[in-house]
C-alpha cells in the first residue's frame, strides 16, 4: 500500500458515529471510486486498503460489529462460485455482493423464462430471454462496480466441472438438476473447496454443507443412474418464500466457512417448512 494511496483515503474519510453512539472513520462510495479512479485500482482494492487503516467503507458500516474489519477483508478478498443463477442464485449473488465478497464467479449457460418471474430476484419482464449470467453481473455491478465479477454462460457438465470452479475458496449450489449437481460436488472435492447445497420445493426447502473428505454428496442424494433427473420440485413448484429464506442461508453458511465462524452445516441438514413453521436439523452421520 503506497503512502500516497494511504493519504488519500485519510483525506477523504470522515468521522461518523453508528446508531449506538460509538464513532468511526469512514469512507463513502463516491471517495472510493474516486480514489480508486486517480489510482488506477479497483473499489475493491481501495476498500482493502481502508480497512487495513482502520476507516470503514460506508457501505461496511453496518457489518460492523458483526464482523471485524479484519474479517470484512478477508470477504473481500475471498473468492465464492455460485453455479446456478436462478431463483436460489440470484438472491445468493445479490446477498454476497451486498455483504462485500471480493470475487464471485457466476456459472450458468440459461436464460429468463415467464415461469421466472414469482420467485427469481433478478427477472423482471424486460429481462425475459437474456442471459442470467449477464444480468447478474450487472446486477453487481449496480450494488458495488468495485467488485471482481466473472460471468461464465455454460451449463455445467462432468467435463467442465472442475475448471468452472477453480480457484473458488467456497462454491454454493444452486443447481436444479441432480446430475449436475453430483458433478459439481465431484469437482469440490477434488478441488479442495467446500460446497454449500441446497433445495427447495414449494413451501419446502433443505441447506447441507460438503467438505472435501466428508461423507460426500453421493451418500445423501446418490449418484447417476440411481437419482431422477430433478427433485420433487417439478411437483411442488418454487414459492418465493422458501426460495428466498434457503438462499439466504446458503450465503450465511458460506461466510461462516469463509471466516472460520460458527457452527457450519457440515455433515448436516437444516430442514425448513414454512407451511408447518417448522426447523429441523438432522445428521448425515
Amino acid at each position: 500500500m503506497s503512502d500516497q494511496l494511504i493519504h488519500d483515503i485519510q483525506a477523504a474519510s470522515q468521522t461518523l458515529k453508528r446508531p449506538d453512539g460509538d464513532a468511526y472513520r469512514s469512507l463513502a462510495v463516491p471517495e472510493i471510486q474516486k480514489i480508486a479512479a486517480a489510482a488506477g485500482l479497483s473499489g475493491r482494492e481501495v476498500e482493502v486498503a481502508a480497512l487495513e487503516i482502520g476507516i470503514i467503507p460506508e457501505r461496511y458500516t453496518r457489518n460492523m460489529k458483526s464482523l471485524s474489519a479484519a474479517e470484512q477483508v478477508k470477504l473481500l478478498n475471498s473468492t465464492v462460485s455460485i453455479v446456478g443463477l436462478g431463483g436460489l442464485g440470484g438472491t445468493v449473488t445479490e446477498m454476497l455482493a451486498r455483504i462485500g465478497i471480493g470475487r464471485l464467479n457466476l456459472i450458468d449457460g440459461d436464460v429468463f423464462e415467464d415461469s421466472n418471474l414469482n420467485r427469481q430476484i433478478t427477472s423482471t419482464t424486460a429481462k425475459v430471454g437474456l442471459s442470467k449470467a449477464d444480468t447478474a453481473r450487472k446486477r453487481v455491478a449496480q450494488i458495488n462496480p468495485g467488485l471482481s465479477v466473472t460471468t461464465q454462460q455454460l451449463f455445467l457438465d462432468e467435463q467442465n466441472a472442475a475448471k468452472l470452479i477453480a480457484g473458488s475458496d467456497v462454491v454454493v449450489d444452486c443447481l436444479d438438476s441432480l446430475k449436475s449437481r453430483y458433478f459439481l460436488a465431484v469437482a469440490c472435492r477434488n478441488a479442495g473447496a467446500p460446497l454449500v447445497v441446497a433445495a427447495v420445493a414449494g413451501l419446502s426447502g433443505q441447506v447441507t454443507v460438503f467438505f472435501p473428505g466428508d461423507i460426500g454428496f453421493e451418500s445423501v442424494y446418490g449418484v447417476p443412474g440411481e437419482m431422477p433427473e430433478k427433485g420433487v420440485e417439478t411437483r411442488l413448484g418454487n414459492l418465493a418464500p422458501i426460495v428466498g429464506m434457503i438462499a439466504n442461508i446458503e450465503c450465511a453458511e458460506a461466510v461462516k466457512i469463509l471466516l472460520g465462524r460458527g457452527n457450519p452445516l457440515r455433515n448436516r441438514m437444516l430442514l425448513v417448512d414454512l407451511l408447518e413453521s417448522t426447523f429441523e436439523t438432522i445428521d448425515l452421520v
